[in-house]
């Protein structure tokens, strides 16, 4: 595939499709091209020539001439499809469908080994930071202990503003919404889910687990208000939106929270819509990835490298799953958190392990102590608008 020219079937024409049309036009380094697009409403304008469109997924996926098959739809259940059917048929596909490819790694990863052909994603996590292909080229036999960080712009976007120019949060969200960052329904990236589709993704090439979405705590930043941002600066600290999966006693722990950070930590100084990933080995110690994490050209462009990795016949080899080392996921830790409630008896105070800290007022109340994961996220009380969390580092 190296010399010749690489036909192209699109599914998909929004934010990333038109992001990877316009990277794609720009750069002269990659000898492809777009043969077809498929897309749902063939009535609404559309920034390109007419003759690229199809509404028939068959004028991509039956076409012998296309050789890479790219899928950058919104409906979870049509992207598995499509993406099952091309694989099945031996084309190359390359995908930006986080939720997608997540909830279905375990069947993806069969095809792939079934059928011979490659499936990327790296535009699924992370937008521009190159984090897949790091952890299965350069960390393929490091031992590691952790890949942690902010996976999600939308959030990371929301909670500058609010830090860094007293936006309210409606205010934040609504100018994410409004440059790109964040969808109209933005339920996915701030209540968490987002980021955690991610680091599920990047569970399996880190340390070799297959997980499922719903077995991950995620926990996002809707139920922030002005008492939890006030106790964050009279700390020095922001808050962040922090996905972790981190080894510990032989398990794996995997989670999506808010964090309190102060400035000492890299994180801190990530903001808008990058994403910042920090990677925890023994052999290489520490490494801290920085990049675009949302908009259409940053994920096109990730999108891109994939379409260049096909061009010298790149496939994931998924390394660590051939190490026959996959570590068992576990809630069994204990975290220190910072808890607001709005009054007596709301949430089960029992159910910390210790708390070292109390405070009363009419109008809220928070605590200070560790609790055991597990218990948190089986905590019912915590789906309380008026009670919050912040993981303290």
């Amino acid at each position: 595939m190296e010399k010749k020219l690489i036909n192209l079937g699109i599914f998909g024409f929004g934010c990333v499709g038109q992001g990877l049309y316009e990277v794609l036009n720009k750069t002269r380094g990659i000898n492809a091209r777009i043969k077809k697009i498929c897309i749902k409403d063939p009535d609404k304008p559309r920034p390109i020539d007419q003759s690229y469109f199809t509404t028939d997924k068959e004028d991509i996926l039956s076409d012998p001439s296309i050789d890479v098959v790219v899928e950058l739809i919104n409906d979870t259940a049509a992207a598995f499809d499509i993406v099952a059917t091309a694989l099945r048929n031996g084309k190359a596909v390359v995908s930006a469908s986080k939720r997608m490819i997540a909830e279905n790694l375990g069947t993806l990863y069969t095809l792939q080994q079934q059928y011979h052909v490659p499936f990327l994603y790296e535009g699924a996590c992370c937008a521009s930071i190159p984090i897949i292909r790091n952890l299965e080229e350069y960390y393929d036999n490091d031992l590691l202990n952790a890949v942690e960080g902010i996976c999600n712009g939308s959030t990371n976007y929301i909670l500058t503003k609010i830090f860094e120019e007293q936006l309210d949060f409606d205010t934040a969200l609504r100018q994410a919404q409004e440059k790109g960052f964040a969808e109209t329904d933005p339920t996915l990236d701030i209540e968490g889910f987002d980021p955690k589709f991610k680091i599920c993704i990047l569970l399996l090439h880190a340390f070799g687990t297959f997980v499922q979405p719903d077995e991950v705590f995620n926990f996002g930043i809707s139920h922030l208000n002005d008492f939890d941002i006030n106790y964050a600066r009279q700390r020095s600290g922001t808050i962040k939106l922090i996905a972790k999966c981190r080894r510990q006693n032989g398990h794996v722990v995997t989670y999506v929270l808010p964090h309190l950070i102060t400035g000492h930590h890299l994180l801190s100084d990530v903001s808008n819509e990058y994403n910042g990933i920090l990677v925890e080995s023994s052999f290489s110690e520490n490494q801290f990835f920085v990049g675009k994490g949302a908009g259409g050209t940053a994920t096109g462009s990730a999108v891109l490298s994939d379409i260049s990795a096909l061009t010298y016949n790149y496939h994931y080899e998924y390394k660590k799953i051939a190490q026959r080392n996959s570590l068992a996921l576990t809630n069994d830790i204990q975290l220190k958190i910072y808890l607001r409630y709005k009054k007596t008896g709301q949430v089960d105070l029992a159910d910390f392990y210790t708390i070292s800290e109390k405070y009363e007022s009419p109008d809220n109340h928070y605590v200070v102590g560790m609790i055991n994961l597990e218990k948190l996220k089986n905590a019912a009380w915590l789906q309380n608008k008026g009670v919050n969390l912040l993981v303290l580092e």
